[in-house]
């Protein structure tokens, strides 16, 4: 049996760098509206008379009025605010359509507490080609308030619409307890009874004579940004994690793991990085935040805990899950729970893509033959020895880098092609002056970020990759004629896009690209393994390489699939395909509704964690105050 994966050189197949995930949608890059006609415009007036008109027809309920302030193919981008959603409308007819049933919003008013986010006239396409008006602001609606970026462009001497984006981020009655919300932390005299911190804590912990709303599977950054986020909201939450320490699980990865997003892109909610940390995280230093992370929040986490059934009541919406775990004490226990809720935030991806039923793979007699998950590092000294790592993506270098570093003969079998840009590149074009030590507050930013609906994203990114890839002219020829293939990612739009349309598919270099250059990393590209022999491996094209150590760095399959595992049939065959774009350009099941009532898909790199997180536990609570019906 062959690792199957679609290859550059088969012109029957999709090429990689326009695979997206199963059933979702390569979404079109958007057209840029005309440039503004004049720079002396007063951006402030232009915003406030949209403004004016947006609440005028707000207060006639006029929703025709509101799409008719948008371009023709202007974008109303909503996380909730409108209908409990993630939805991009793309058009007049469509907005109208979204507003046909009213809309909650009641006024919105812009934010000039910041020059940042005050109205100004700028660039929308990182070019300067393409320049418009953009402004932040705030909105109040029936159930809470929220945020909002907008951008106007001119079109024949009149300024509409040409993005809109709100996101709700407090609910009335229940918004988060922090700053002026905060508790009190102590209960003054008159009751010989009453516990200190400590033990309240430890109580707490426990959920001694109570049972949490919310059972979160997996403690890494996705279920500790939303523990972190529901518990600010007052939902009681339980995080279970099989590991024996929090973080254990990046602890457990190859040796020289480090982040490859800089650290201004990776804050987490309510708890940033300090100012002296370095740029790229180390995996070890990454836990150990973790672990710090929450005890500081005072997230309740079970460690080396396991789930031993489950069960959906559907008469009563709640789960009866079964915990058996050893206690910090050294103690067994098995404890059955009634959440309301279940979040699988098990990782990004499922199981691991690992050939299990290759031809000859029993007959392997090197030293180490594994997927990439499972590799803790190349040996000290590895003079003499070859390794030969399959996959040709992240994972893939850094660990023919360090099988390199330790004296190895090192090849990379590189199947198709990859998007290949330099973390240089990343940091002084791709995020420099959004995440960068010069940039805006993260908040900012990641408003920002997050209003562009997904068509205008890829529109941009098509001009920031071609800026990266000029940045990177040298590396990327040189990668080619050592006979690396190389590609832009969909539509030429880059890494950021074959991340959200693929999940993978991209190399941010720290390095091993001039390795590879240099020849001191060999390529084997465009064939398909065929089958493991005793001392290597055989390829599709009748060719062999001999190796002491295999590592397939294949990647994973959808989160879907690890649900299956832990869930079984009946849940895994109701809840919807996870990642990738809708029709609408909004990611599929992930951070939203999964087609179970009661469970969710929680995941993503540390950005999307931070962001998301707040929009899933809003969801949460909007339904356990009776805002939403699922």
């Amino acid at each position: 049996m062959s690792v199957k994966v679609q290859s550059a050189t088969d012109p029957g197949l999709t090429l990689s760098k326009d695979r997206c995930e199963p059933g979702s949608v390569n979404i079109p890059v958007a057209k840029w509206p005309k440039t503004a006609e004049t720079t002396s415009v007063d951006s402030d007036a232009v915003a406030t008379k949209i403004v004016d008109a947006f609440n005028s027809a707000l207060a006639k309920r006029d929703t025709k009025a509101i799409a008719d302030l948008f371009l023709e193919d202007g974008y109303w981008r909503d996380h909730l605010s409108v209908s409990w959603d993630l939805r991009t409308l793309k058009g007049r007819e469509k907005i109208a359509g979204f507003l046909a049933n009213g809309c909650p919003l009641t006024k919105i008013e812009i934010d000039r507490s910041t020059a940042y986010r005050a109205p100004q006239l700028g660039a929308f396409d990182g070019t300067g080609d393409v320049k418009g008006i953009q402004f932040y602001f705030n909105f109040t609606s029936q159930v809470g308030t929220g945020q909002g970026v907008a951008r106007l462009a001119e079109r024949d001497g009149e300024w509409k619409i040409f993005t809109f984006f709100t996101t709700l981020r407090e609910l009335k009655g229940h918004e988060e307890a922090v700053g002026p919300r905060r508790s009190k932390g102590v209960e003054h005299g008159g009751k010989p009874d009453r516990k200190n911190w400590l033990e309240r804590r430890k109580a707490e912990i426990e959920f001694e004579n109570k049972e949490p709303v919310v059972l979160i599977l997996g403690a890494g950054q996705g279920g500790l940004t939303a523990a972190a986020r529901l518990k600010m909201l007052g939902v009681e939450t339980l995080v279970i994690d099989s590991e024996d320490r929090i973080g254990d699980n990046w602890r457990r990865r190859y040796h020289q793991l480090v982040l490859h997003d800089p650290v201004w892109y990776d804050h987490l909610p309510y708890l940033q990085f300090p100012p002296y940390w370095p740029i790229f995280t180390p995996k070890d230093k990454l836990a150990e935040f973790f672990e710090s992370y929450a005890k500081l929040l005072e997230l309740n986490v079970w460690v080396h805990s396991s789930l031993e059934s489950t069960s959906w009541d559907e008469g009563r919406k709640q789960w009866t899950v079964t915990v058996k775990r050893t206690k910090p004490d050294g103690s067994t226990e098995t404890r059955t729970l009634h959440p309301r809720h279940v979040i699988q935030a098990t990782g990004h991806s499922g199981k691991k893509n690992f050939p299990a039923h290759m031809k000859g793979l029993g007959n392997f007699q090197g030293d180490r033959l594994c997927h990439s998950s499972e590799f803790t590092g190349a040996r000290l000294d590895g003079k003499g020895k070859k390794a030969v790592v399959v996959g040709s993506c992240n994972s893939g270098h850094d660990i023919a880098q360090d099988f390199y570093e330790k004296g190895y003969d090192v090849t990379i079998v590189q199947r198709s092609t990859t998007c290949v840009i330099s973390s240089e590149a990343i940091t002084e074009i791709g995020l420099k002056g959004l995440y960068s030590e010069d940039g805006p507050p993260v908040e900012d930013a990641d408003l920002w970020l997050h209003s562009l609906p997904s068509e205008v994203l890829k529109a941009l990114q098509v001009k920031i990759t071609e800026l990266q890839a000029q940045y990177d002219a040298k590396t990327l020829e040189g990668l080619a004629k050592a006979g690396f293939a190389l590609d832009r990612g969909p539509e030429n739009a880059g890494l950021f896009m074959k991340y959200f349309q693929r999940g993978g598919g991209y190399y941010i270099d720290v390095g091993c690209s001039q390795l590879i250059i240099d020849g001191k990393i060999k390529v084997k590209q465009g064939q398909e393994v065929s089958e493991v022999r005793p001392h290597g491996l055989r390829f599709a094209d009748g060719s062999e390489l001999e190796a002491d150590e295999i590592i397939f760095a294949t990647g994973y399959q959808n989160m879907r699939t690890q649900a299956r595992d832990i869930f079984g049939d009946e849940l895994a065959d109701r809840v919807a395909d996870i990642w990738g774009y809708n029709a609408e350009g909004e990611m599929r099941t992930i951070w939203r509704k999964t087609g179970h009532p009661g469970f969710w898909f929680m995941g993503g790199n540390l950005a999307l964690c931070r962001y998301y997180s707040k929009i899933l536990a809003l969801q949460i609570k909007g339904l356990e105050e009776g805002f939403y019906e699922y």
